[in-house]
């Protein structure tokens, strides 16, 4: 039964210190027994001063924290899910790119974020993610993790359940939700949109998350979430403060609910209409 850690941060405008808290969660979390960490979505860099913010900004090859991440999970012994980081990419825009770092040290497998966050709240707050970044175009499993196959997505990707239906007719164990919701959104929506994605795909959902008041000025939901596929709430580490919590994952719980109820085998292709 692999036990992992969650990174709840309240990331800021320097990628330094931010790095700095990841490593010394790892850190922590290899202390405390788990065999991989997770962490949130833009965890090295969060900030909506898009000018500030593109001296930080590079292509993935010219990262230094790529290499240091690689070198932290080597170090660790951990495999590293960082929830995301931005990326240059071609074309003048950047890309949410999601890594996973396995110890060995080699490269990292990537998912960058399909669907983009343009949105106009009531509470007067207006985000257009589409911008400044270009939208993913590859479903992405990764294999060998010490939760099996695990399945990357990114905050907003939340709401689109064909994603997550690809990703259980790949037979994902577990799916990564790391995210940076908005505090109406997440109060509204973060809780019944994890617990239903599980329970649509008889896997175990891993959200780390953002949260509280940023450098930026943001303030984010919180509430880093592990859901088992039958849709049970295994901890929930509120909405106050950044912080690492540790669960146990029960791989055989997906066959067990899978076998109650065998969504994923009954799924029938719906016809599209041509009328």
């Amino acid at each position: 039964m692999p036990r992992i850690a969650i990174l709840q941060m309240c990331t800021g405008i320097d990628p330094a210190a931010n790095y700095a808290v990841i490593e010394r969660a790892a850190h922590d979390a290899r202390a405390g027994g788990a065999e991989m960490l997770f962490t949130p979505e833009m965890s090295l860099l969060l900030d909506r001063d898009r000018q500030r913010a593109a001296v930080h900004i590079v292509p993935q090859d010219a990262s230094p924290f790529v290499p240091m991440l690689a070198n932290l999970a080597a170090e660790t012994g951990l495999t590293i899910a960082l929830g995301s980081m931005a990326v240059a990419v071609a074309g003048g825009k950047n890309a949410n790119r999601a890594m996973v770092f396995a110890p060995g040290g080699r490269a990292p497998t990537t998912y960058d974020k399909m669907h983009m966050f343009d949105v106009d709240l009531a509470s007067g707050e207006s985000w257009r993610e589409s911008n400044a970044y270009e939208a993913g175009r590859a479903v992405v499993a990764v294999d060998d993790t010490p939760v099996e196959r695990l399945g990357l997505t990114i905050c907003y990707d939340l709401r689109f359940p064909a994603l997550f239906g690809e990703l259980g007719n790949r037979r994902c164990d577990a799916i990564a939700v790391p995210a940076a919701f908005t505090k109406p959104t997440g109060a509204a929506h973060w809780h019944v949109m994890l617990r239903a994605r599980a329970i649509e795909a008889g896997a175990f959902v891993i959200a780390a998350a953002q949260v509280g008041r940023h450098e930026d000025g943001r303030e984010t939901y919180g509430h880093s979430l592990v859901v088992d596929p039958w849709g049970a709430v295994l901890f929930d580490m509120g909405g106050d403060a950044p912080g690492l919590a540790f669960c146990e994952i029960d791989l055989a719980r997906i066959a067990d609910v899978r076998a109650q109820v065998p969504a994923l085998a009954n799924r029938r292709v719906i016809p599209t209409s041509t009328a």
